[in-house]
């Protein structure tokens, strides 16, 4: 389950993912009647923020050309796991990096940094930890692959809507009632406890600035 995201000068921010997932039971289901609807569970949505998903490293200090580039590398097939029987949500995710160097010769190795961070209501950053992936070239390989795992609790409390909420997202409403025409989702109240209630998980390489204004612009 992906989900699209912006990202801030930290690296972090999201758009909030409010109602995804696969349908099971104890899900909540929205249905307005229209043909669509909609699913929402306690487990977080999972995506890789805006230009956190690539890392080039450079041999010359301030020259980013192709032929000073020393190896470049992308975070792809990222896929996740989700646990939410007990009291804690508990997700897990995998994920490739393939990378490429410009110099083949010998035989090389990098240590590539990472981030997986749980955002609250799209903004408000529950936990942060930085991880590595190593990716090793062998001898006259200019292409190399690797695999990264991560893994992140939520409290399924905090991931639960409020009763209250729940009757007033899933209340059916017939033609002619007077909110049968209003989105119960565009209530203040219901907005606000929904976002409470979302959780992401971003996975990202962990940037410098420098690196991160590369990607923005490149």
């Amino acid at each position: 389950m992906t989900t699209r995201f912006r990202t801030t000068a930290v690296l972090l921010a999201a758009a909030a993912t409010l109602l995804a997932g696969c349908k099971s039971k104890g899900d909540l289901v929205l249905d307005q009647g229209v043909g669509v609807s909609a699913v929402r569970t306690t487990c977080p949505a999972v995506g890789i923020p805006d230009y956190t998903g690539d890392i080039t490293l450079f041999g010359q200090p301030g020259v980013k050309t192709v032929s000073a580039m020393d190896m470049a590398a992308t975070i792809t097939n990222l896929r996740s796991t989700c646990d939410d029987r007990g009291a804690k949500v508990y997700t897990e995710a995998t994920f490739d990096v393939i990378a490429t160097r410009r110099d083949a010769s010998a035989a090389q190795s990098f240590e590539l940094p990472y981030f997986v961070t749980v955002l609250q209501g799209g903004s408000s950053v529950v936990t942060k930890r930085v991880g590595t992936v190593q990716v090793n070239f062998a001898a006259g390989q200019d292409r190399a692959t690797a695999t990264g795992r991560a893994g992140a609790f939520v409290d399924t409390a905090a991931a639960t809507l409020p009763a209250e909420i729940r009757e007033k997202i899933t209340k059916r409403r017939k033609a002619g009632d007077e909110d049968a025409a209003l989105d119960p989702l565009a209530d203040p109240d219901v907005k606000a406890a929904v976002a409470r209630a979302t959780f992401e998980m971003l996975i990202g390489f962990q940037l410098t600035q420098d690196q991160l204004a590369y990607n923005a612009t490149r």
